[in-house]
C-alpha cells in the first residue's frame, strides 16, 4: 500500500525547501496539476535500518525499501478555498493525500519577508486551519444539497445521512477541524468520499534557522503550548540547513555535518517515522536470496490482508503464513535456529501482523 503526505503553509515558510530536503532519495519531480504553478511531487524512501540487519544474515541481491510520496502544495494564501491565490485546485491535490505535513515559519529574515508581515507561527498555523475548514464545509454543504434532493424521492437513509452532514457541518462552522468532534465511524463513514482535509492527520514541522536546530526557540515554543492538547507531532528541522547536508555526496559527510550541528539524524527521518505513527502504519518483511524487502500495512491487519499488499493473488489464495519475529531472527541467526527454538510459527487467516514480522506466505490460485 502507498503512503502520501502534501506539504503545506503559508509562502515563504521554507515548504519547497523541507521538500528539498528528500533531495538525496532522487525523487522524480513532476507536473502534479494542470498549471504553470504545480504542486510537485518526489518520493522518499523510508529508513528502516533493520533491512540491513537482514541482509548480514541472508545476503541477497537487492534491498527494497518502503517509499512514501511527498507532494508539495504551493504556498496558500489567506482566501485559498475561495479562488485566492493558488485556489481550490490545489487543495484538490491535498485531498489525495492520506496525512498533511503542516510547515510553520519559526524563524527571522529580514530578507525573506513574511505575507501576512511577521512571524507568528500560531497564526498562520489558524490561517491555514481556517482555509482547509471552508473548503470542507463548502464540500458538506454540496453534498447536503445532493442528499436533499435524495430525501424529496424518498430515497431510504436519506434523513439520518442529513442528521450527520449537519452535525459536521456545525462542527466546521465553530472553527473546529473534523478530526477533533466526537464522531463515530459509521458517520465518519457517510463523508469518507469528501475526503476532508480538516479530517487527515497533520505533522507540525516548525522550520527554524540554524542555531535553533536542537532546542528551538520562542516561536517553537509557543507552537508546542498553543498545540499540547491536540493528538499529534511536533518536529524541529532547520531545513536550510538539512536541504544543504542533502546534496552531500557521502553518507559519512552528510553524519559529520548533522553531528557538528548536535543531530543524530536528518529531520526527514524523523519526519517519516512521525507520519507512519500519526497513520498507525506498521512494517512487515519477505526476506530471501533475490530480495529483501520491507512492506507497510494498516495496524491491526490479518495475515491475509498483508499478503494482498504483495499481490492479489496470495490473498485470494491464502493458505498460510510462516512468520519468525524480526527479533528472534536476528538474535538466532537464522530460520533453521527460529525452528529449533519454537520460534517460527504457521498462522492462520485470523492472525494479526505485527511490526517487524517476517513473512513467507503459503498460497495456492
Amino acid at each position: 500500500m502507498g503512503l502520501k503526505c502534501g506539504i503545506v503553509g503559508l509562502t515563504n515558510v521554507g515548504k519547497t525547501t523541507i521538500f528539498n530536503c528528500f533531495s538525496n532519495t532522487k525523487g522524480e519531480v513532476t507536473n502534479f496539476s494542470f498549471s504553470t504553478d504545480k504542486s510537485n511531487i518526489g518520493s522518499v524512501k523510508v529508513p528502516d535500518n533493520r533491512l540491513y540487519e537482514l541482509e548480514k544474515i541472508q545476503p541477497t541481491e537487492k534491498i527494497i525499501k518502503v517509499a512514501v510520496d511527498i507532494v508539495d502544495i504551493p504556498g496558500l494564501a489567506k482566501g485559498a478555498a475561495q479562488g485566492e491565490g493558488i485556489g481550490n485546485k490545489f487543495l484538490g491535490d491535498l485531498r489525495n493525500t492520506d496525512a498533511i505535513i503542516h510547515v510553520l515559519r519559526c524563524f527571522d529574515d529580514d530578507n525573506l519577508q513574511h505575507i501576512e508581515g511577521s512571524v507568528d507561527p500560531v497564526r498562520d498555523k489558524e490561517l491555514i486551519d481556517l482555509e482547509l475548514g471552508v473548503a470542507d464545509l463548502e464540500s458538506i454543504e454540496k453534498k447536503i444539497q445532493r442528499v436533499q434532493k435524495a430525501a424529496k424521492v424518498g430515497e431510504k437513509d436519506a434523513k439520518k445521512i442529513l442528521e450527520v452532514l449537519e452535525k459536521f457541518k456545525n462542527h466546521l462552522e465553530n472553527l473546529e477541524p473534523a478530526r477533533n468532534g466526537d464522531f463515530s465511524e459509521s458517520e465518519i463513514e457517510i463523508v469518507k468520499d469528501l475526503s476532508l482535509l480538516t479530517m487527515k492527520p497533520v505533522v507540525y514541522v516548525c522550520n527554524v534557522d540554524e542555531k535553533s536546530a536542537v532546542i528551538g526557540n520562542k516561536y517553537t515554543e509557543a507552537v508546542f503550548e498553543k498545540l499540547k492538547n491536540e493528538n499529534t507531532e511536533i518536529l524541529i528541522i532547520a531545513a536550510a540547513m538539512e536541504a544543504e547536508i542533502a546534496e552531500l555526496e557521502s553518507e559519512e559527510e552528510r553524519k559529520e555535518f548533522l553531528a557538528d550541528a548536535g543531530l543524530a539524524e536528518p529531520g526527514v527521518d524523523k519526519l517519516i517515522r512521525a507520519a507512519y505513527k500519526l497513520l498507525n502504519l506498521k512494517t512487515f518483511f519477505t526476506v530471501g536470496p533475490k530480495e529483501i524487502r520491507a512492506w507497510t500495512i494498516k495496524d491491526g491487519m490479518t495475515a491475509p490482508e498483508a499478503a494482498g499488499v504483495i499481490h492479489s493473488d496470495l490473498e485470494r489464495g491464502f493458505i498460510r503464513a510462516e512468520v519468525m519475529k524480526y527479533v528472534d531472527f536476528i538474535s538466532l541467526g537464522s530460520e533453521a535456529k527460529c525452528k529449533e527454538s519454537g520460534k517460527f510459527h504457521v498462522e492462520g487467516k485470523t492472525y494479526i501482523v505485527d511490526d517487524g514480522d517476517i513473512l513467507n506466505i503459503r498460497f495456492n490460485v
